[in-house]
């Protein structure tokens, strides 16, 4: 197993090394022209921009429905300011949240696959709000874990280390024997603050690391 022996479980960032977003420019674009508001894409890329940051520094509020609805509520908002669109937030909310497309990352099925195989139990470490396992369910690999932990149930984000801390306990083993893959300084940072090791996205290194 190389530098990765006596691994005994491996956690995985979400966005960026498992999923991605579609571009929702074209999504948001047409739900402003049907509610006649008419921007450009780079405008509405902008108040997406805006909204992406808000969402970075607020996503641990997202922790049940209720949070869930107040946040989604607030991020559509700040979209809404950004594009200089007079809507209102609460109707637009669903209707923004439901532009956004997941997908899965190029080789992840495939990489999670050859994980599972290996007997390896598998977490999902994430900066995200209490929906993650819900979006990770509907691309087909919710399954494959047996532990998700996101900033708003931990509390508090990536690079803190509370977040690896639950990972580590719901999969039973000890931060010498986990590695995290990431694709963002705060992964290695927040790993390596729990006792884990770090390698970095894409999720197919790990196994260039354990030859």
């Amino acid at each position: 197993m190389g530098r990765l022996s006596g691994v005994e479980a491996v956690t995985i960032d979400a966005f960026g090394t498992l999923v991605e977003l579609a571009d929702p420019v074209p999504a948001l674009r047409e739900l402003l022209r049907t509610r006649v508001v008419e921007r450009s894409r780079e405008e509405v890329a902008q108040a997406f921009a805006a909204e992406i940051t808000y969402y970075r520094a607020h996503s641990i509020e997202g922790r049940d429905d209720e949070s869930l609805a107040t946040l989604r509520r607030d991020c559509a908002a700040v979209f809404l300011d950004a594009a200089g669109a007079e809507l209102s937030p609460e109707e637009f909310a669903p209707h923004f949240t439901a532009a956004l497309e997941f997908r899965l990352l190029d080789g992840a099925a495939d990489a999670l696959e050859q994980l599972s195989t290996r007997g390896l139990p598998l977490g999902v470490v994430s900066n995200w709000d209490s929906e993650l396992p819900v979006i990770l369910e509907r691309l087909g690999i919710g399954g494959y874990f047996r532990a998700v932990v996101t900033s708003a149930r931990a509390g508090s984000p990536k690079p803190a280390p509370r977040i690896f801390e639950l990972a580590l306990e719901r999969l039973d083993v000890p931060a010498e024997r986990a590695v995290h893959v990431g694709d963002d300084p705060a992964d290695e940072a927040g790993a390596r603050a729990a006792g884990m090791r770090f390698v970095p996205a894409p999720l197919e290194n790990l196994f260039e690391a354990c030859e």
